[in-house]
C-alpha cells in the first residue's frame, strides 16, 4: 500500500471532512474529537457521498427511558438512506458481516518525518577563493 500525503492537519477542521483524489478513487477524510478517519467517499447501497453524512453518536440504552451516548461524531449516517457506520473500520451496524465501508489507514506525521520527494534540483559545487564566489559547472 503506498503512502500519500493528501493536506496538511489545519487544512480539515475539527469536526469537518474534505475529500481528496488518491489513485482513482474518492476517499474522504474526517477530522473527528482530534483524530482522523479515512473512507471511501461512496456508501455501499446505492452510492451516496459520505462526505456529505451526518456524524452522529453511539446512543445506547441500558434499561427503558434511559439512554446514554457514546463516541460522538464517529458515527456516519449516510444523507440518503440512513445506513449507519462506524467510521473507525468501515463496518455498519445493521449486518456487519456483509456490509462496510472501506476504511484506509491514517497517519499524521511532520514535516521532518516524511519520506523525500522523487524529484531533485540540480545542483553546483560552490567554492570561495578570495572574495569571489566560484561555482562550478
Amino acid at each position: 500500500m503506498a503512502r500519500h500525503i493528501v493536506a496538511r492537519t489545519s487544512d480539515i477542521p475539527l469536526g469537518g471532512n474534505k475529500v481528496f483524489g488518491v489513485e482513482g478513487r474518492d476517499i474522504v477524510v474526517f477530522h473527528v474529537n482530534g483524530e482522523f478517519f479515512a473512507l471511501l467517499n461512496r456508501c455501499p447501497h446505492e452510492g451516496a457521498p459520505l462526505e456529505k453524512a451526518a456524524c452522529v453518536a453511539r446512543l445506547t440504552s441500558p434499561e427503558p427511558g434511559v439512554y446514554q451516548r457514546s463516541r460522538v461524531g464517529e458515527l456516519l449516517r449516510c444523507p440518503w438512506h440512513g445506513w449507519e457506520f462506524d467510521m473507525r473500520n468501515g463496518q455498519s451496524y445493521f449486518d456487519p458481516k456483509r456490509v462496510k465501508v472501506r476504511s484506509y489507514p491514517v497517519a499524521v506525521e511532520s514535516g521532518e518525518e516524511l519520506q523525500k520527494g522523487p524529484y531533485v534540483a540540480e545542483t553546483f559545487p560552490v567554492r570561495v577563493e578570495d572574495s569571489y564566489v566560484i561555482v562550478e559547472v
